[in-house]
């Protein structure tokens, strides 16, 4: 249903004698029930499309717009290539109020975040399968290239854990990383351009809503239940082991480690810079030690060669032919929604204690940008990490420069001290993977999900049973199962309200919620609490209705009067399908039968649309179609011809 501009209404309102009776209130309000029937088409899914391309791509300036002059042509392509620009890329906006002051904030939060960056970025390839310098490359090409088209202030960019974890365990599925490893970096490199392609398009198509479906129970979930797989599989390198098992699940990883029985090793933290130094600090006391000792040569696994210099060039080893590039695909969709749902909720979260807002879609095409120029340059998978996000809040950034002296930072390493990490040991980058992990069990999340809501704390349950003891894919899989299996439960038994007036009011509202609210004599008021009828529930909400019908006429013989007119609330159905208006015309055909009328009030636009197409309006007549379940009230008290206490 289209809404007027409010001026539009106070004036129409205005210029409408007031009734004075019930004859010419009905008579005035069919008059306003011409809205709803005359209301234009609503756009196409075209024209939507359309839209929210422009929306996502274009800086909003549409109000600039409209006070100044119209344009020439030239002028107006030289402002929507300026508007482009400035939408694609939001560092042109606020760029030009940059100053010093803020230089100096983000420099040392830059500095504070390579120190953490650096060897997690290390461990996290090993995570991958990768060797360590891919790690490093992935703290470079996407961090410089999400601090142009981000609009995030503090969210920092780089490998993380559960991407890691998730890429190697689903790709070792299709390519033995230790048999091929050029092959296994192919598919990676592959993947990352299939998770950066489908970022973008979801941003570009306004698609946010696919990434939805991995719930937020099922994140936590999914999250605990990936941490402590990590975890366990940190025991590899922390312990010195030899043969490990490749598969993720809890059972396979605690057997290779009570197999090889060796040492442990453990750590500390206060204070926001400390955490953020020690993995550095410890990196670097950790090598000095197995360097002077040579403890390399008496057991101690070493990271050895790290291969130095600028990102080299991967777009020759992307694989769009052969037999895995269905699975590629299927991977990377995966990881973009897992990346996704990670770094929009660390950026919104930050950014609403900075008092902000981070536009959901703009943010998914700078993710998706920044993670196909990285699998063409030797980078997988990157996207927000959380702990490194709130080091970086904590240490005073104030814009995205900080990514760009962490990457510069990383890149200066790449070329100057990559042989200093030689005798770096394997022992320390599980360390320091370990201390990050924490932070992704949250217990008290999982406390409050169970107590606000069963079936969400059920996909929680779910995703992290299903990575504990299946694996990553099954732990998803089951997350996403359990979520889609409560919409389909609360979209095929959708419910509905008996409504009754407040006293004093003109408000309709649920009888239950609100004992205090009055029936109405003879006119039976029902609201259909469904975005959507559809196949899917048309015939359970027809059933419904009638059941209730059927129950409250039986009450109010008894009580008061015969039910004479149904009064359908359609405000909370947004959209309708063919067989949700089969099951209104059964409906009709039904009341009718037993000598009922019916009428509809608050029909949304896409709704009234669909109902004139399909002549249902025809059949019901256009003079029982309402503006407001009110005005229904007011002229079905007319047509019933109810003459005892009214609440008209």
């Amino acid at each position: 249903m289209a809404s007027l501009p409010a001026t539009e209404s106070l004036k129409s309102e205005a210029e409408l004698p007031p009734p004075t009776s019930i004859e010419n209130a009905s008579h005035h309000e069919a008059g306003r029930a011409e809205w709803v029937l005359d209301s234009p088409d609503p756009p196409s899914l075209w024209h939507d499309l359309l839209v929210s391309i422009r929306e996502t791509l274009l800086l909003n300036n549409s109000n600039d717009d409209k006070k100044k002059s119209p344009l020439t042509h030239k002028q107006a392509l030289c402002r929507g290539a300026a508007s482009l620009f400035q939408g694609l890329f939001p560092i042109l906006c606020w760029g030009k109020s940059y100053r010093i002051s803020k230089f100096k904030s983000d420099l040392m939060a830059g500095l504070t975040l390579a120190s953490l960056c650096i060897p997690q970025s290390i461990g996290y390839a090993s995570l991958a399968k990768l060797d360590p310098q891919y790690g490093l490359y992935t703290s470079v090409v996407p961090p410089l290239v999400y601090a142009l088209m981000g609009s995030s202030r503090e969210i920092a960019i780089g490998p993380v854990a559960v991407v890691s974890l998730l890429l190697s365990s689903m790709i070792q599925n299709i390519q033995d990383p230790l048999t091929d490893p050029g092959a296994y970096r192919s598919l990676v490199f592959t993947v990352t351009f299939f998770a950066g392609t489908f970022q973008a398009i979801f941003g570009l198509f306004r698609l946010g809503f696919l990434v939805g479906f991995l719930s937020h129970a099922a994140i936590v979930g999914f999250m605990a239940g990936t941490a402590i797989i990590i975890g366990l599989q940190q025991l590899k390198g922390l312990l010195g082991i030899s043969h490990f098992t490749t598969k993720t699940d809890a059972v396979s990883v605690l057997e290779s480690a009570f197999r090889s029985i060796h040492h442990q090793g453990r750590r500390n933290k206060k204070l926001f810079w400390l955490p953020a130094v020690a993995p550095l600090v410890s990196v670097v006391l950790s090598t000095l030690i197995v360097f002077l000792t040579k403890a390399d040569n008496h057991g101690v696994k070493v990271v050895k060669h790290i291969k130095g210099g600028l990102n080299p060039s991967s777009a020759h080893q992307l694989q769009f032919g052969g037999p895995h590039v269905g699975q590629s695909a299927k991977i990377g969709l995966i990881c973009a929604a897992v990346a996704l749902t990670e770094a929009i909720a660390v950026g919104r979260s930050f950014a609403s204690i900075k008092g902000y807002q981070i536009d959901g879609n703009k943010e998914m095409v700078a993710m998706g940008f920044m993670n196909i120029a990285g699998s063409l340059t030797s980078c997988y998978v990157a996207t927000g990490s959380f702990s490194r996000t709130a080091v970086n809040f904590s240490a005073g950034c104030q814009t995205v420069v900080s990514n760009i002296v962490m990457a510069v930072t990383v890149l200066l390493s790449l070329l100057l001290f990559t042989k200093l990490l030689y005798y770096t040991p394997m022992a320390i980058l599980a360390s320091i993977i370990l201390s990050a992990l924490p932070g992704l069990i949250d217990v008290s999340e999982a406390l409050r999900i169970w107590r606000v809501d069963k079936l969400d704390f059920l996909a929680c349950i779910g995703a992290f049973l299903g990575v504990l003891f299946g694996s990553v894919e099954i732990g998803l899989l089951a997350a996403v199962a359990i979520s889609f299996g409560k919409v389909i439960l609360l979209s095929i038994r959708p419910g509905t309200e008996l409504l009754g007036k407040l006293p004093g009011t003109e408000i309709f509202c649920d009888i239950r919620q609100y004992p205090m609210a009055i029936e109405t004599p003879g006119v039976f008021l029902v609201r259909i609490n469904s975005g959507l009828m559809c196949f899917a529930n048309a015939n359970f909400i027809r059933e419904r209705i009638m059941r209730s019908v059927t129950e409250e006429d039986d009450a109010r013989r008894t009580e008061r009067s015969k039910i004479q007119v149904v009064v359908l609330d359609m405000s909370n159905v947004m959209n309708i399908d063919t067989s949700g208006i089969a099951a209104l015309e059964e409906l009709h055909k039904e009341l009718v039968s037993v000598g009922l009328e019916v009428a509809m009030a608050n029909i949304r636009w896409q709704v009234i649309h669909q109902l004139k197409l399909a002549n249902f309006l025809d059949k019901i007549g256009k003079e029982r179609v309402f503006l407001s379940v009110g005005e229904a009230v007011k002229y079905s008290c007319v047509s019933s011809k109810f003459t005892g206490p009214t609440n008209c």
